[in-house]
């Protein structure tokens, strides 16, 4: 499967309110990204080894949300994702790939 097949066939699951479908999708990334984190953060505290598929149902729901997101503004994930891929190899190109700010 493909990026944009992942993406069509996620949309079959999207159950939000459409006027509400940047803010809804935008909240739920947080959501899970902080779900992350949070995992993470007590795999830290308590000195244990992550749980891979625990990690890799939130990564997959991270990606639901930003296939759903990308959606919204009539993306496709495959345009993100090469986009992304530009951005990068010009600032390995340019040798910035450190440092701050998105226009370097």
């Amino acid at each position: 499967m493909n990026l944009n097949e992942y993406q069509q066939a996620a949309a079959t699951t999207a159950i939000y309110p459409k006027s509400s479908g940047v803010t809804y999708n935008i909240v739920g990334l947080c959501g899970e990204v902080g779900e992350i984190a949070g995992k993470y953060s007590k795999c830290i505290r308590d000195g244990i080894i992550v749980d891979r598929d625990d990690f890799k149902k939130e990564l997959g729901d991270v990606l639901w949300f930003v296939a759903m997101l990308a959606k919204e503004f009539n993306f496709s994930l495959e345009e993100i994702g090469l986009r992304n891929l530009e951005k990068l190899q010009s600032r390995k190109d340019r040798n910035c790939l450190t440092g701050d700010g998105d226009n370097r």
